[in-house]
């Protein structure tokens, strides 16, 4: 495994994006009708493009793991002092996977896409086949990452301050009967994988949003439209012992595909082996919470991430006993919850809500518990990565006048 390096190029790459065309795949099922072309938008292939960060990590085949995550023996493909940024690129593994034919290229050139605006790393990783399709996960997973100084019983804070989306298109798919209407769909058992392309709002001037576009029938004349919110669906630190699965999320973070880890918002994690060994994967252009299908708009993105470690000590004043994962945003505090029973991820959640309530302000069990209940949503983050998810969303606003 290599260090991070800064690319040759930090701007450019800007080619245009593909347009729709009837395309039909016998490996995933669908048809996707011609569309209007989407606008031109920016391809990032590795080493092309913005990059924000003074270090870059690409996602070479040796710097990264596919369906396992990083554990306490692995050794870091780049090393930080705390409050380092990086810029690193992630691959998502939709087009990759065997039910999708492994090999982007003629996955995404069924749907239209031209062969030089498939990412090169993602070909590259769908042919090295380091993963055991019977026991692995599906995600690509970027790290480990280590902080120096970091020790178990402190705590990483991963402050996401940008996502650049690399490709104008992506991919929601339903398989292994594990939506949330499991048994229902898919309805013939084979998997299915929607393509999803990007296009610019244009609702008037000055208006450059992009949004994601996914059409009403296989017809592909007619399209429901949304927001774009890109964020990792993975974010991480290594533990201890063998590598773990990628898809079930634990105190560790990974797969907790909890969607407000958007730009400005930062994951709060304990450190639980030296050096913290941080990862970041399962890139997402957009998830509803719950992300029922099984899967959200996966798409590779290029993230800036800031790594900060707070001492043990002072974390307990901070953090209480980090149970789970803490999400923060500018408004919002966001204890988790996590557990294969969804009833029980809630419970969780709550409780950590009362703890966190509890180190932070220093409020009583009781009046914590009372006050949630009048004052926050708890919502279901996912239902799909055997352990179930909740979150529950604190508006700091309420104890701005507490001393």
């Amino acid at each position: 495994m290599h260090h991070g390096t800064t690319p040759g190029a930090t701007r450019g790459g800007r080619t245009t994006a593909p347009s729709t065309g009837p395309a039909t795949d016998p490996a995933e099922g669908t048809t996707t009708a011609p569309g209007p072309a989407p606008a031109p938008a920016p391809v990032l292939q590795p080493g092309t493009g913005p990059v924000r960060s003074s270090r870059y990590l690409p996602a070479e085949a040796d710097q990264v793991l596919w369906g396992r995550l990083p554990n306490g023996d692995d050794r870091p493909v780049v090393t930080l002092a705390p409050g380092d940024d990086l810029t690193i690129d992630t691959v998502s593994h939709e087009g990759l996977l065997p039910d999708q034919g492994s090999d982007p290229v003629a996955f995404f050139g069924r749907h239209g896409v031209a062969p030089e605006h498939v990412l090169a790393d993602a070909v590259a990783i769908a042919r090295t086949g380091r993963r055991d399709p019977e026991r692995d996960g599906p995600h690509v997973v970027t790290g480990p990452i280590a902080v120096d100084g970091a020790e178990p019983g402190d705590v990483l804070t991963m402050t996401v301050l940008e996502t650049l989306p690399r490709v104008p298109y992506g991919v929601v798919s339903n398989r292994h009967g594990r939506g949330a209407l499991h048994g229902e769909y898919p309805v013939d058992g084979r998997t299915v994988s929607v393509f999803a392309d990007v296009v610019p709002a244009d609702d008037g001037p000055g208006d450059d949003r992009l949004l994601g576009r996914i059409p009403l029938t296989e017809r592909g004349d007619r399209y429901a439209r949304f927001p774009l919110a890109p964020f990792l669906g993975i974010m991480g630190v290594a533990t201890p012992g063998e590598r773990l699965h990628s898809v079930p999320p634990g105190r560790h973070g990974g797969n907790i595909d909890v969607n407000l880890l958007q730009a400005g918002a930062q994951l709060h994690l304990p450190v639980l082996v030296p050096g913290a060994l941080a990862y970041v994967g399962d890139p997402h252009f957009a998830q509803g919470d719950g992300e029922v299908a099984l899967t959200a708009m996966e798409a590779s993105l290029r993230a800036t991430v800031r790594f900060d470690v707070t001492p043990a000590a002072e974390a307990a004043q901070q953090f209480g006993e980090l149970v789970w994962p803490l999400v923060e945003t500018r408004d919002h505090l966001v204890p988790t919850g996590l557990d294969p029973d969804l009833d029980e991820a809630v419970r969780a959640c709550v409780r950590h809500a009362i703890a966190i309530l509890g180190a932070r302000y220093g409020m009583e069990p009781h009046l914590a518990y009372a006050y949630l209940s009048a004052a926050t949503d708890f919502d279901v983050s996912q239902v799909v990565d055997l352990v179930t998810g909740a979150h529950a969303r604190i508006r700091k606003a309420d104890f701005a006048d507490v001393r």
